[in-house]
């Protein structure tokens, strides 16, 4: 069986239609038809049910799909291991991490590992006070980071994970006893801010300047690592807003999360330079994107955006 007439059987069972198969892998649709047809003479079984209005698989063809699938995904691999080789693209790829996010995307980095067992996969502290100062150093080739990213040098690549938004307060707060918090109870306290060089319009996507009603959210402290928020916090120095994963991570008796009605979910992403695209950058964002709709949803509570 050729590796084209594969793909085209995957593809139709996957999208259960013939026009929608041809324009995905830019053949004509008679090109599709002799595909599923050779393979039935060879078989001597139909692999799918044609009508005027559905294509369906037969248990047998669901059966051949089912055993081509793994079979079709490693010469996929084993090809696009052999292209990076051959364009000595053997090497390392530095990851930019904020706090236990590589937690988080742990299966996605040990099925990078096992896909590309020629690559060094090395993972490097960030941090939300300089989020894409690394990038641009070349310190790291590629970053994990929250959306959104307006940074005209950057590429954004697909979604890891998403997750909801939390606020980190003092045990002995008087909102610690509360269930869950809104961005209208924030205009009562003092959050946390960053510096200069994290971009406003990033940092006020979980913290916006104004409440609902307009009221001014009045940020106080300015910290540039997870120990420093942490710290502002526990002291009665400042509330903080968190991603959830801080409550698994991070959690400690004299800190309190509290989820945020009001704050739409996290997305973290994988960013990179444009100018500085790799080989082992685009098969790492091929890995994640092959994911689509299994975008895994992180837990109720878990690491912080350090």
């Amino acid at each position: 069986m050729e590796l084209r007439d594969i793909e085209i059987l995957l593809t139709l069972a996957e999208e259960l239609h013939f026009g929608r198969t041809a324009e995905r892998l830019h053949v004509s649709q008679a090109r599709v038809s002799q595909a599923v047809k050779k393979q039935e003479r060879r078989i001597g079984a139909t692999l799918f049910e044609r009508s005027s209005r559905r294509v369906e698989l037969t248990p047998i063809g669901a059966k051949l799909v089912e055993d081509l699938r793994p079979v079709y995904q490693g010469l996929q691999d084993g090809l696009e291991r052999a292209a990076l080789a051959a364009q000595g693209r053997n090497g390392v790829l530095r990851l930019g991490i904020m706090g236990a996010v590589g937690h988080e995307i742990r299966h996605t980095l040990a099925a990078f590992r096992t896909r590309y067992p020629g690559c060094e996969l090395r993972i490097r502290e960030a941090h939300m006070s300089d989020p894409f100062g690394p990038l641009r150093a070349g310190d790291v080739d590629v970053q994990v980071t929250w959306l959104p990213v307006r940074e005209p040098d950057l590429t954004v690549g697909p979604v890891l994970f998403r997750e909801t938004l939390v606020l980190a307060v003092n045990a002995e707060h008087p909102l610690a006893s509360r269930t869950s918090v809104t961005y209208e109870d924030m205009a009562d306290h003092v959050l946390i801010d960053l510096p200069p060089t994290a971009p406003d319009y990033w940092f006020d996507a979980k913290l916006p300047r104004h409440a609902p009603s307009g009221r001014p959210i009045r940020r106080g402290p300015v910290i540039s690592t997870l120990q420093e928020l942490l710290g502002a916090v526990s002291t009665g120095e400042a509330l903080s807003p968190a991603h959830a994963q801080a409550a698994r991570y991070y959690a400690r008796p004299d800190i309190v999360f509290l989820p945020i009605d009001d704050a739409p979910p996290t997305e973290w992403v994988l960013v990179w330079r444009t100018t500085g695209e790799t080989g082992f950058v685009q098969a790492l964002a091929h890995l994640v994107a092959e994911a689509g709709e299994d975008v895994r949803k992180a837990g109720p509570a878990g690491p912080s955006e350090d």
